[in-house]
């Protein structure tokens, strides 16, 4: 069916647009098919359907892709594998945590605090996150090296009510939710949050679409360390907790065709299709479920669909001409959501009811059994057959699309209703209710006492259940979420290797894109430290003159190349192969900044160290992708941003959609992102040796910082680094570069980056033309001077009684005379 058409959303049409010439002989093909199945079936089933299409491909028979199927799961009852866990005490503890998690929430909403919080999106997926902790995801003491497993930021207070279950967190952490502040020591911050929880969080995801690209690249930057020899990851998966929500994301959808081209089937997603998004359904006219069926298998991925609970096995086994499958083909989402927020008898009147087939169905339930007909997401034993499926799959990415309600749980004012994602309280009737339904052993007393402090509950560490959870997270490697920072020690790079800086460019002009380019060649031929840089170029490697890394450290590519390149007799060639050092995302500055993150976070995620050189032209840096640029800060990403062709002045020809002249600016709200606009070869290379030594030096106290340079495409000589070179001042942010050698009226010339050439010509014509004697600073970082005064303001603010501390542009400036001229190629 054509796309757009009204039910273009429910099924792919196969038939719809042909007519049936004879029904007979129809029925003949459909009833051996339906014995088929009868008798040896559905896995030999999919074979032969399977078979019947690649030969009818190879006939020029027209047959379209089946983008989606029928709205039931794509596992049958009959080839789930057996779930192998307790179901009883895993049952019991979810409940223990689906309470402790509402809790926490609720109590953080007292009159003194209130502060917010989300109670229905765990509720809902709690079983998703469940079968995959006793399953699944493995710790950091696996062998494998243990999985990175990125969850929903709305779900985070359910994984603090697991790890309060386990012994890692205590009541007062939990009481200390969202308040970072009033509750320091104690404090469990809002969301997944490295930063804010560095031993606890890995990945930052409340972001929205940031953390779906990011698993894409993590899984990526997993093969890449695989390929490489510096680690064997072979073992290890992503696995990504979604919203379908979310999904309208660009950046969530935007990226998925990496994943399918390089067979990253190390890579899980697991998106929770509760139909709902924060105001209201996802797709009140249509059905998100195989929109995203349709979008994922259309980019290439493995889909799995978990729409029904084991209790419609029976339905579906008894619905013999399909009656029960069209209605659930045909039903919206907006009216699969109205059927949650009413009752039992309202579903069987509203959807059973729309045929007397599908309404003699279910004509022996009650009311609370229609009720209790599950969906799929909530269902342990269909999850763990999906997830299962999806570790084993090889050759490509796997999506689940599991439906479950928001709200699970919580009763009739949350289930499923359109406020829920902003509902953060609870009643006391709610209360109740939601002990009832889990079974909690709390009394009314308890309740009735304050209702706002309802109690946490953990029947402790002795009992069974408690006991069988404990030993499966041993058996898995240990507790999920963690983050260490310990990692393989490294040796920097040799002083030598930065020798070619300091020579600068002679009687030949470079720009400071070449000077810098030239030694980043030389870094990476360091012998101890050069195959941990990762540079990631989108596919502007010849404009920045790295197309000479192409046949030396070559580009990654996990397939190699296996095309005959046509440039290869060139001494440049364009060459890729599994062992490349180059990240080259393409025409993908969201991607290149995702690929960053990954790289620079090695250290921690998998304790191996990369350091990343991202290089891009420089207006597609803060501006395009800033708040990636965030997440990474919160991930506490290391390594170098470069912004070439920088500034306003040197790249005007393509026009101001390239002309930069506020990165610096946008970068100085970003406290992890250290600014420097320097201006030539030998001061960049003190900034990247500084850099790697307070990422990775013996000494360093904050590491957790990335190097933002701008670097210009205008050719200038670069001289040779001078005699007592003010190395201090260079790397504070200012330093004197000309002192003035004629004697006259004083003023102090002040530029950063390609302006410090013209104030050089300044100094002269004011020389030559005025008499005045005009020094020259070369300032290069702006924000940081204005950092350093900025603290030195605030300490003499909260500690009246001190001497105040001299702000060090102030101290470099204190000796000099006459007026300030300051000059950037940036916004003042």
């Amino acid at each position: 069916m054509a796309a757009g058409e009204e039910t273009s959303h429910i099924l792919s049409g196969l038939t719809s647009q042909l007519p049936d010439r004879d029904p007979e002989e129809t029925a003949e093909w459909v009833e051996s098919l339906d014995a088929l199945i009868r008798e040896q079936g559905t896995e030999r089933a999919q074979f032969i359907m399977r078979s019947l299409l690649q030969r009818a491909g190879s006939q020029s028979v027209g047959v379209p892709m089946v983008t989606t199927t029928d709205y039931v799961n794509t596992i049958p009852a009959d080839q789930e594998a057996p779930f192998p866990g307790n179901e009883e005490f895993e049952r019991r503890y979810r409940a223990y945590m689906r309470w402790n998690a509402a809790v926490m929430v609720h109590r953080a909403q007292r009159a003194d605090i209130g502060v917010g919080g989300h109670i229905s999106t765990y509720a809902g997926a709690a079983t998703l996150y469940e079968v995959g902790f006793n399953h699944f995801f493995r710790g950091k003491d696996h062998p494998s090296g243990g999985d990175q497993v990125f969850f929903q930021g709305h779900a985070s207070p359910g994984m603090y009510a697991r790890a309060f279950m386990e012994g890692r967190l205590s009541e007062e952490d939990l009481d200390g939710f969202r308040q970072e502040k009033s509750k320091q020591g104690h404090a469990l911050s809002s969301y997944p949050h490295p930063r804010l929880m560095p031993a606890f969080w890995e990945f930052p995801t409340v972001s929205m679409g940031i953390g779906p690209m990011n698993a894409i690249y993590q899984a990526q930057s997993n093969r890449y360390l695989h390929d490489r020899g510096l680690k064997d990851t072979s073992g290890q998966q992503v696995w990504a907790f979604l919203g379908d929500g979310e999904m309208d994301e660009p950046e969530s959808r935007g990226l998925l065709q990496l994943a399918a081209n390089e067979n990253l089937d190390n890579l899980n997603f697991v998106i929770n299709c509760n139909l709902q998004r924060l105001d209201g359904p996802v797709r009140g006219n249509g059905k998100i479920m195989q929109e995203l069926e349709a979008f994922f298998r259309g980019a290439g991925w493995n889909v799995i669909k978990v729409v029904w609970g084991r209790e419609w096995d029976e339905l579906l086994a008894k619905d013999t001409d399909g009656s029960l499958v069209k209605i659930m083909n045909e039903t919206v989402d907006g009216d699969y959501q109205t059927y949650k927020a009413e009752s039992g008898g309202f579903v069987r009147e509203h959807f059973f009811g729309k045929t007397p087939a599908t309404k003699d169905m279910v004509a022996d339930l009650d009311d609370e059994q229609i009720w209790n007909l599950k969906r799929g997401g909530h269902d342990y034993r269909k999850v763990y057959a999906a997830y299962k499926a999806a570790a084993e799959f090889k050759g490509k990415p796997t999506v689940i699309l599991a439906k479950t309600v928001k709200g699970y749980g919580l009763g009739p004012h949350f289930e499923g209703r359109n406020a829920t994602h902003q509902m953060k309280k609870l009643t006391m009737e709610d209360l109740k209710a939601f002990r009832d339904h889990l079974r909690i052993p709390i009394t009314d007393e308890q309740l009735d006492t304050d209702l706002y402090r309802p109690p946490y509950y953990h029947p402790g560490m002795d009992a069974p259940e408690i006991r069988y959870m404990m030993d499966r997270r041993a058996a898995l490697g240990g507790s999920v979420p963690e983050r260490r920072s310990t990692h393989t020690p490294v040796v920097l790079p040799e002083a030598k290797s930065y020798e070619v800086a300091k020579r600068g460019s002679g009687k030949q002009q470079a720009a400071t894109t070449m000077a810098f380019v030239r030694l980043l060649k030389d870094l990476m031929r360091d012998k101890n430290f050069g195959n941990r840089f990762v540079p990631v170029v989108p596919d502007e490697s010849r404009t920045f003159g790295m197309d000479a890394f192409f046949p030396t450290a070559k580009i990654y590519n996990p397939k190699g190349q296996n095309y005959l390149s046509v440039d290869r007799d060139l001494v440049l060639a364009y060459k890729e192969s599994p062992q490349g050092q180059l990240i080259h995302p393409g025409i993908n500055e969201a991607g290149a900044v995702a690929a960053f993150t990954a790289a620079g976070t090695a250290y921690a995620t998998h304790g191996e160290p990369l350091v990343p050189i991202y290089v891009f032209y420089s207006m597609f840096g803060f501006q395009r992708t800033g708040d990636a640029f965030w997440a990474a800060a919160d991930q506490m990403t290391r390594g170098f941003i470069i912004g070439a062709t920088a500034g306003r002045t040197t790249l005007t020809g393509e026009g101001l959609q390239h002309a930069d002249g506020h990165s610096p600016i946008l970068a100085s709200t970003n406290p992890a992102v250290i600014t420097y606009d320097p201006a030539y070869g030998y001061e960049i290379g003190h900034i990247i040796r500084d850099g790697l030594e307070r990422m990775y030096g013996e000494h360093s106290e904050d590491r957790n910082l990335m190097y933002y340079l701008t670097v210009y495409n205008e050719p200038i000589s670069q001289p040779a680094e001078p005699e007592n070179l003010d190395t201090e001042g260079l790397l504070k942010g200012i330093y004197l570069l000309a002192p003035a050698k004629t004697d006259g009226p004083r003023a102090q010339l002040l530029a950063s980056g390609v302006s410090v050439p013209w104030a050089l010509e300044a100094q002269k014509l004011l020389a030559q033309d005025w008499g005045v004697s005009a020094d020259v600073w070369s300032v290069t970082s702006w924000n940081e001077l204005r950092r350093d005064g900025l603290a030195a303001e605030e300490h003499a603010f909260l500690n009246p009684g001190e001497e105040p501390r001299t702000p060090f542009v102030a101290q470099q400036l204190a000796g000099a005379t006459g007026p300030v001229i300051a000059v950037t190629d940036y916004m003042k």
